[in-house]
């Protein structure tokens, strides 16, 4: 059985389903419901990937000046966010959204949880968190 195989078995049971199903307003709030109950805290994130306001300076075609300036207002992928709660919004673009604290300056930010993973890659929280970003990646 290989590691996906596992993985989509753990989200379908998360759903209450035999197989993974869709990303919709109901099966997101039936995550959304899970993750309350079962991420521990504090729980420290950072992003996965650069999020969309970042892709033009990481890929190269933007000023590194603009970007660091930027960087103190905006949220960055390659910060440390501490997570707050969820928002009681879902939406089916974003998905479920986290009420975030910066680390390093305390700044407070609403993000896509899908975007974020945990930064201890050995805690309970990060298989969580993956799974949920897998599914709502591939599923929707």
């Amino acid at each position: 059985m290989s590691d996906f195989d596992e993985q989509e078995r753990r989200i379908a049971r998360v759903l209450g389903e035999d197989e993974v199903p869709e990303v919709n307003n109901r099966t997101l709030r039936i995550y959304l419901a899970y993750l309350r109950k079962n991420l521990e805290f504090p729980c420290h994130l950072t992003g996965i990937e650069d999020f969309s306001w970042e892709e033009r300076y990481v890929f190269g075609y933007g000023s590194k000046t603009e970007y660091e300036k930027l960087k103190k207002t905006q949220p960055s992928y390659t910060d440390t966010f501490e997570l707050l709660g969820f928002d009681d919004e879902i939406d089916e673009g974003y998905g479920i959204l986290v009420k975030v604290k910066r680390v390093a300056d305390k700044r407070k930010f609403t993000l896509p949880l899908a975007d974020l993973e945990a930064t201890d890659k050995q805690s309970k929280n990060y298989q969580l968190l993956d799974d949920f970003s897998v599914w709502f990646v591939n599923y929707r």
